[in-house]
């Protein structure tokens, strides 16, 4: 039986940077299958196949976006019964027992549903992935406003929205968790559904992240690290804001703008946990 199922989306990718992610799946003792799920224009990466009989290579002759093209391996995963499966970015690269020790980790906490473990620049700098709740404000002033006179409240806003005043250096219950790794219980997705396919690209991991968050635990485990060679595409590139933007409207109008109740019980509720309203 397959202990894990893990799928990469890729879309014109440098075939170096992809093979980095690839050898540290198979790197495993665990038994696991790879979906590269591809939605370039043409299936130039198809030969990253010939790597290993793990890996499944599927065409998707089209950008499906984010979501879902992870779908399709999402609903193979379910069907055949594969107890977890891992969301991957095609720009993330980790050591052998990183697989092994958060599978242990979902073993042994059956109350968990999704954990990502601690996240890090390739030059060892922390990546603060861990987040609340997104407000209108947390998207669109730190994106917009972070200069000059509103620096300073962009950069306080931060400390609390990334959780950055818990040092990253313990296990906590966190509703936000990135999707360039996601270490899913499949059992909870067949009760809150896939990613959300009305999101193109960007804050659909917030939206399941949430969904996840209902119905169990979604938890940050830094006891192990993996490298995210993360690049703020939407930072550079003027196509890749207009994906951010409208998938954040879409967010705010599936569930609120100023006024989102859950999400200031949940943001609240992982505020005191963590300890912060006694700082």
């Amino acid at each position: 039986m397959t202990d894990l199922s893990v799928s990469i989306v890729l879309y014109n990718n440098k075939k170096e940077q992809v093979e980095k992610g690839i050898y540290s799946v198979l790197n495993t003792d665990l038994k696991i299958r790879l979906f590269l799920l591809d939605n370039s224009t043409y299936d130039d990466l198809k030969s990253l196949s010939n790597i290993d009989s793990r890996i499944e290579y599927i065409f998707n002759n089209a950008n499906l976006g984010f979501g879902k093209a992870h779908n399709i391996a999402l609903k193979r995963s379910i069907e055949e019964n594969i107890p977890y499966h891992l969301v991957l970015n095609p720009d993330v690269y980790f050591e052998k027992g990183v697989l092994e020790q958060l599978y242990n980790f979902m073993e042994a906490n059956k109350d968990v549903g999704l954990v990502m473990p601690k996240v890090l620049y390739p030059n060892g700098g922390i990546q603060y992935l861990c987040k609340l709740l997104p407000t209108p404000f947390d998207l669109f002033g730190r994106r917009f406003l972070n200069f000059g006179p509103f620096k300073n409240i962009i950069e306080k806003r931060n400390e609390v929205y990334e959780l950055r005043f818990t040092g990253y250096d313990k296990i906590m219950e966190v509703p936000y968790l990135s999707g360039c790794f996601m270490f899913i219980r499949t059992e909870v997705l067949k009760k809150v559904g896939l990613f959300d396919e009305r999101f193109f690209m960007y804050l659909e991991d917030t939206d399941l992240s949430r969904r996840i968050h209902r119905v169990s635990k979604t938890v940050y485990y830094p006891g192990v690290s993996i490298y995210h060679e993360y690049g703020k595409g939407s930072y550079k590139n003027p196509k890749l804001l207009k994906y951010h933007l409208d998938s954040a409207i879409k967010y705010f109008n599936k569930y609120g703008w100023l006024f989102d109740k859950e999400r200031d019980e949940i943001n609240k509720k992982t505020l005191e946990k963590l300890g912060y309203f006694t700082k």
